[in-house]
């Protein structure tokens, strides 16, 4: 709270970053439009064109009264008329999603304020140029890449979430980069490409970036309760659950991040999965889906694409791709008419594969990181009471001619699902109806036809985490499952190590793939809070107890600027740069080691010196005491009479001959 409170802002400047304004006396017409280029019509065909022209325009708010169509001489209308709405709000709104709105192939609506046409008409003849404003450079927010030794970064919420610390993945123990006490009320989120974390606040959300993590964006939106981000980073939509108004919606707010504008806000039409706004592959669009139907817009101007949505009876779910305008959905079973699972490009709208399932109980629609298969496991009922199911999967190959589709038959009951990163497999986690034993298969998408890799029996895990580079997999039992974890090389199906960390709760891998962090979180567990850091081959590297700890989140990396063909030459040259490096890191190695000692040096030297000033305090608190117990009197403690005693020891007689 106090971040949003820390600098001093007019009232003005708090109202437009709030999306608010100032209440003012407005004119009679400053809610009423002209709607253009509307077809001519004698007096007959008028009340259809009214008709018409209401159920259209009727979308953006209450219109006051009834359309007024000038007519000519002979009571054919004139081509245009005037609207009037309950506020200039809805006019505006109006005139942003109506202009250009194509009534058929002979009629595109142009829609304007009649104030803007009062306004038009007084221009000025002399033009005046805008003022030129000073051009401010932005602080490089990639700084944390040019990072020599290329370590990444990650940021812990402990302490019941007071404390957020950024921390540099460095050997030995992690490096601190920076710290904020009360950073966030709820928890941090990295933007897709690490420029941003986002904390949350009873206000809204605020963004900080650059090399010491200062304010960059501040998202007013009251008691907000999730933020998500275009795959781009200049966009970003919050949410707060507010029910839904049709008039004024404040549940969903979507950001353009370069202006730190609001765009537009939307209902959330009571969907409860998180993301309910859904971004394309590159940020440039964006879906929501309601009853019946899913509504694509342009992200640029939050406008309808093409004007209207795409209307789907008892639409369930949809997914983008993540490299293509496709959105893959599906639908129920209904009386006679089986669920259906179809893929549709944008913005053609074509339908470039439909497939129809039966005795279906649910779907969910999985992608491949690179967009070439889509998964859909299907759940069926397996009798007439509807009771029991089993899974099975239908896989898409995306890429290849009519998109074929091969099945997966389990019978089983499925409890994980997950696509190699970079590569053609994935892991199914199963278990089936009667007995116990969990198993894990491995799928492999061959040139022509899927086969079964592996299957792993009897196995205690409940979740599948691949690398974000492939080939590397970690088979976890998280929770009540007691942490265990088996490391494999799925090149070989190789276990490289079998360990556990006893009541984790998540595992997060870093983007290079080359670690992997397991932590036990406050929110879940109560004791035993903290993290442990392993390398890909399950080799455990450090141990951390946090007190409270919450949460762990790596920064992502921006994709590389490299060609792939320049990729594929570092790879296929890594043995010359292996040498460099391990030099390289025998040198780090003793670096740590040096400063590790030198630590450990002054800690002992730090200890020796507070033992001693300790044991100074104890012996003057127990002097202090001890004269109480005396009854002896501070001021005259240290009074003493001094006597001399002299006593006469022996006498002794020596007679010395001269």
């Amino acid at each position: 709270m106090d971040d949003f409170e820390s600098e001093s802002i007019s009232e003005e400047d708090l109202m437009r970053r709030a999306g608010l304004r100032r209440p003012q006396e407005v004119s009679g017409i400053s809610a009423a439009i002209v709607v253009d280029n509307i077809p001519k019509v004698d007096q007959d065909r008028l009340p259809k064109l009214k008709a018409v022209i209401m159920k259209v325009m009727s979308r953006f708010g209450k219109i006051v009264g009834d359309p007024y169509f000038p007519t000519d001489e002979k009571g054919t209308t004139k081509g245009y008329a005037f609207l009037e709405y309950r506020s200039e709000k809805e006019a505006r709104e109006a005139v942003a999603t109506a202009n250009g709105y194509r009534l058929d192939k002979l009629h595109v609506f142009s829609v304007n304020l009649l104030t803007d046409l009062e306004k038009y008409k007084t221009l000025p003849d002399d033009f005046s140029p805008p003022k030129e404003e000073a051009y401010t450079a932005e602080e490089n927010l990639r700084s944390w890449l040019l990072n020599s030794d290329g370590h990444d970064q990650f940021a812990t919420l402990y302490r019941q979430g007071e404390m957020c610390t950024i921390f540099s993945n460095t050997p030995n123990e992690p490096q601190f980069v920076h710290e904020k006490e009360y950073w966030t009320e709820k928890f941090v989120r990295w933007s897709p490409q690490g420029n941003f974390l986002a904390s949350l606040h009873q206000q809204g959300v605020i963004l900080w970036g650059g090399e010491k993590f200062d304010k960059k964006r501040r998202l007013f939106h009251m008691n907000v309760q999730m933020v998500d981000f275009s795959p781009c980073e200049r966009y970003a939509v919050t949410y707060n659950g507010a029910p839904d108004n049709d008039t004024e919606p404040q549940a969903l707010t979507v950001w353009d991040l370069r202006k730190n504008e609001k765009i537009r806000t939307f209902n959330a039409r009571q969907n409860k999965e998180w993301p309910i706004l859904k971004w394309n592959f590159d940020g440039s669009l964006f879906g929501l889906m309601s009853e019946n139907m899913i509504s694509i817009y342009e992200s640029l101007t939050c406008k309808l694409l093409d004007k209207k949505s795409l209307v789907i009876k008892g639409i369930k779910h949809f997914s983008w791709s993540p490299t293509d305008n496709i959105i893959a959905y599906w639908t129920p079973e209904e009386s006679s008419v089986p669920a259906r699972v179809a893929l549709m490009e944008l913005p053609s709208r074509n339908e470039i594969r439909t497939m129809n399932l039966f005795s279906v109980a649910d779907c969910k629609i999985v992608w491949h990181g690179q967009g070439d298969y889509l998964a859909v496991k299907v759940d069926r009922f397996i009798n007439s009471r509807k009771k029991a199911t089993v899974a099975n999967f239908e896989v898409f190959r995306i890429r290849e001619k009519q998109i074929p589709v091969e099945k997966v038959e389990l019978k089983d009951v499925v409890q994980g699902f997950a696509w190699e990163p970079y590569g053609n497999k994935f892991a199914i986690i199963h278990e089936p109806q009667t007995g116990p034993g969990v198993s894990v298969s491995f799928y492999e998408m061959g040139p022509e036809k899927l086969k079964l890799v592996k299957t792993l029996e009897k196995k205690p895990v409940s979740h599948i985490f691949w690398s974000p580079q492939g080939q590397f997999v970690v088979l976890a039992g998280l929770k009540q499952n007691n942490g265990v974890m088996e490391f494999y090389d799925t090149s070989d199906m190789t276990l490289m190590n079998v360990t556990e960390h006893l009541m984790a709760t998540d595992i997060e891998w870093d983007p290079t793939g080359r670690y992997l962090v397991s932590q036990v979180s406050w929110w879940m567990q109560k004791v035993d809070t903290g993290y442990i850091t392993w390398s890909l081959q399950g080799r455990l590297l450090q141990r951390h107890s946090v007190d409270r700890f919450c949460q762990l989140l790596w920064r992502p990396r921006p994709k590389t600027l490299l060609p792939d063909e320049e990729v594929k030459r570092i790879k296929r040259d890594r043995k010359e740069y292996t040498k460099i490096f391990e030099i390289k890191d025998r040198m780090n190695l003793t670096k740590a080691s040096k400063a590790l000692v030198e630590h450990r040096r002054r800690l002992m030297t730090d200890f020796t010196e507070y033992r001693r000033r300790v044991e100074e305090e104890m012996n003057e608190a127990a002097e202090a005491c001890r004269r109480e117990l005396r009854g002896e009197e501070e001021a005259y403690a240290n009074e003493y009479d001094e006597e001399q005693v002299e006593f006469l020891v022996k006498v002794v007689e020596e007679v010395i001959v001269k």
